[in-house]
């Protein structure tokens, strides 16, 4: 990876982290709070990023020639399978009981929340046993 193009990820990456510390999305307690619709805060992060994922994907591979930092746009991979299915419902489970998702348990850390490693060691067991048990290509 080009010197520019590493700095842009982790520009890109210190936003993210700060944008998650700053929206409390770091705290498993106003997540929880969120999907109970005890705190609706949450929501406007949600709406946030719905709104930057759909200019990232829909209107700047159209607009742009290139990305910035990179040769040309991909497409992402999305297939709706059953392996899908499962995986999004066994996430949506995890994340409900425990308030915690990947990228705000990483970020979480970097406020000093260091009982966010036992969220990040359970996922990454969890990714451990997918790959090695349900390898890409079988159901």
């Amino acid at each position: 990876m080009k010197p520019a193009s590493l700095a842009f990820v982790l520009a890109s990456g210190a936003l993210f982290g700060f944008g998650l510390a700053l929206s409390t999305m770091v705290q498993p307690e106003v997540v929880l709070a969120f999907l109970l619709w005890k705190d609706m805060g949450l929501l406007l992060v949600l709406g946030g990023a719905v709104a930057v994922t759909f200019v990232a994907y829909r209107v700047l591979p159209r607009v742009l020639e290139r990305p910035w930092a990179g040769e040309r746009f991909l497409k992402p991979p999305s297939v709706m399978a059953p392996r899908t299915l499962a995986g999004a419902a066994i996430f949506g489970v995890g994340w409900g009981l425990s308030g915690v998702c990947p990228g705000p348990a990483i970020a979480g850390l970097g406020t000093g929340n260091l009982p966010l490693l036992i969220a990040l060691a359970a996922m990454v067991a969890g990714a451990y046993v997918q790959g090695r048990f349900f390898p890409e290509g079988k159901p």
